[in-house]
């Protein structure tokens, strides 16, 4: 067949036309963008001409204004005289500012460019500002000259680990004190926690610069800064490299779906012009999240977006992307209120293949700066061939998050007690694959965090928290929500992707949303932290669920869980029960809420002896010591074979076969 893509889902011959478009798009614009014999990481270098750069004479500035008429750079180096230093117009929108002498733009100087278009005087931030800093006082924001301290990386031989654990997080909320949390606390404090946890992947959120810092990172002004907020750049690259020093892969939550609309310190008309980076008129505007959608079919707009992906992977060792929004960037209406039902919608005249191409440009560029690099898409759609390489005809990602899965957790929790739960709902849910393309499975991540919403463990406890978690009080309410909450994640882990992800402190249960602080809460960094002290108290249950969730991650690595597929081996709806073998284990699960079952029969793969490897009821998770950990020998049964074990109401368990 022409595109592989159809031998792994013969339904998608239908729309051979379609993915021969896709195909003739990447490989025209890759014609378009590249000289003969350049490839994509060869043109991906406008961080390395645009913007600041010192050399053994002097320093160069470059911006690309094609509609500017004249461009200045000022700043406190010249008094703010906007005038005094004009810029020379290039070819094709190119302005240039040679300034002699290595001192005469001193590090931690204060700049900012002044546009002339249409007649008007606009002050910008330089589009590549590696550093932008907010002034304490006036709360404006203003591009710093940053001078590259010395740095040496120690990670030259990391290489990210197959099977990815992420742990989600976020730098500024990382610490228990009522204010932004610093990179070098992260390092210190936060990721020995991750490491011990056993996660060998974090996913860092609100890098990029931007503004606002409850839009949580999502509304980028700065494309090439890392926010000033939580120290220095050194500090960010020290994190890194202590991370890749414990076995920790570093992703960057990307955001390339969008971008703030903020003109004076963002890249919006930044040469006076809305189109310059963007659609014009309302395709240029995103109507739910008030930002700015790019134009995709732009050569400049994708020499920006490419060179920032390049940027951040050479200059802070990021192992790979997150990519924020991509179901936005799919559509021409952005996914919003479209059920993805049928192959049709994915192939219409709403799919913007524009942004097709350019995801694959992006998943194709980051790999060839580092062929390990991760490649992970938020995409709700589904798009088919999100997850094939392109050779294939697919965009190229490695895997997609499985976005229904916490959104099934939170409606079943929401409206449906679980002694009505439908198992086989559940299992479709967490098994649902296109061939052959991976997913990243999870419970909740910080959307089911975030203030209009709830964690698992708060959903189920609500204010039962706030004074049933201690470990010496009975609390019926507590017990049912850390078995649930203990059965949720150790099934969705198990069953939901060739990958897992948890968002940081959810591990152990952590109380409340998360509200970043804001005019509606008086400016408060009470619900924007982490209250690592519950977990780390022995006199309270977190320390049951963070043990737990330790030990389901070392488990799951030594049984190598997150490889291949499952198995079902039995399933109850009536009983509750349900049965299945993923990697070396065998996991068994009884939601029913009160009824237990005596001499119940496991069935198993093949005759042997088993031995129990972990159990959500063991006394060191909270549970009620209720399974044994003993061999068990396997018996006949209706032409079966399988075991004989007492299983628990709201327990489950995990057995491997004896060698």
């Amino acid at each position: 067949m022409k595109h592989k893509i159809f031998q792994y889902d013969p339904l998608l011959k239908s729309f051979e036309k379609d993915f021969d478009l896709r195909m003739e798009n990447y490989k025209r614009k890759k014609e378009e963008l590249l000289k003969p014999g350049q490839t994509l990481k060869d043109f991906a270098n406008g961080h390395r001409y645009f913007g600041f750069h010192q050399t053994d004479g002097g320093w160069y500035y470059r911006e690309w204004a094609p509609a500017a008429e004249k461009m200045y750079l000022t700043g406190d180096f010249c008094g703010w005289d906007r005038y005094a230093y004009p810029m020379d117009k290039k070819e094709n929108g190119v302005f240039e500012l040679f300034l002699p002498g290595q001192d005469a733009l001193p590090d931690g100087s204060k700049v900012m460019a002044v546009v002339v278009s249409n007649g008007q005087e606009l002050e910008r931030i330089p589009l590549y500002a590696t550093r932008v800093v907010q002034d304490p006082q006036t709360t404006a924001w203003n591009a710093a000259i940053h001078i590259p301290k010395a740095f040496t990386w120690t990670d030259a031989d990391f290489v990210p680990k197959k099977n990815l654990f992420i742990y989600e997080c976020h730098i500024g909320m990382a610490q228990e004190e009522g204010k932004i949390g610093s990179y070098n606390e992260f390092r210190e404090n936060t990721l020995p926690r991750i490491r011990d946890l056993g996660y060998n992947t974090i996913q860092i959120m609100a890098i990029m610069e931007h503004p606002y810092y409850a839009s949580f990172g999502y509304q980028v002004t700065n494309f090439f800064a890392a926010s000033s907020r939580y120290g220095t750049p050194e500090e960010l690259k020290a994190l890194v490299d202590a991370a890749h020093k414990m076995g920790i892969a570093v992703l960057l939550d990307v955001v390339h779906s969008h971008a703030c609309k903020n003109t004076r310190e963002g890249i919006n008309e930044f040469d006076g012009t809305a189109y310059q980076f963007f659609h014009e008129g309302g395709k240029g505007d995103h109507s739910a999240w008030g930002t700015k959608c790019f134009n995709y079919g732009k050569n400049e707009v994708i020499h920006f977006l490419l060179s920032n992906l390049k940027y951040w992977q050479t200059e802070y060792h990021f192992d790979g992307f997150r990519f924020d929004g991509v179901t936005s960037m799919l559509y021409q209406d952005h996914g919003l209120g479209t059920s993805f039902d049928s192959y049709q919608k994915y192939f219409s005249l709403n799919t913007d293949t524009e942004a097709v191409t350019y995801l694959q440009l992006a998943t194709e560029m980051a790999r060839q700066v580092n062929p390990n690099a991760i490649m992970i898409a938020e995409d709700m759609s589904a798009m088919p061939g999100m997850c094939l390489p392109i050779k294939d005809g697919g965009v190229g990602f490695d895997y997609r998050l499985a976005m229904g899965e916490p959104d099934m957790w939170i409606r079943l929790l929401k409206e449906t007690p679980d002694e009505y739960w439908d198992l086989n709902s559940i299992y479709y849910e967490l098994t649902i694959r296109r061939p052959k393309e991976k997913v990243i499975g999870y419970c909740e991540s910080h959307d089911q965090a975030l203030v209009g919403d709830k964690t698992i463990m708060f959903r189920l406890c609500d204010q039962e928290m706030y004074w049933g978690m201690e470990k010496n009080k009975d609390n019926m309410v507590i017990d049912r929500g850390m078995a649930l909450h203990k059965m949720l994640r150790l099934l969705t882990m198990s069953l939901g992707g060739e990958g897992y992800l948890t968002f940081m402190g959810n591990e152990f249960g952590h109380p409340e949303w998360i509200d970043f602080p804001r005019e509606g809460n008086g400016w408060s960094y009470h619900y924007c932290r982490r209250q690592w002290s519950l977990a780390d108290n022995p006199d309270l249950k977190y320390q049951y669920l963070n043990a737990f969730e330790k030990a389901m991650v070392t488990m799951a690595k030594k049984n190598r869980v997150l490889v291949g597929s499952d198995t079902q081996l039995a399933l109850h709806n009536e009983r509750k029960t349900l049965v299945y073998k993923k990697g070396g284990a065998i996991f068994g699960f009884n939601f029913h809420p009160w009824r237990s079952y005596e001499g119940n029969f496991l069935p198993v793969p093949e005759a042997g002896e088993y031995e129990v490897v972990m159990s959500t009821d063991d006394y060191c998770f909270g549970g009620h010591g209720r399974i044994y950990h003993q061999t068990y020998s396997t018996v006949e049964k209706d032409g079966k074979t399988g075991i004989l074990m007492y299983l628990p109401s709201r327990t489950a368990v995990v057995l491997k076969k004896k060698k």
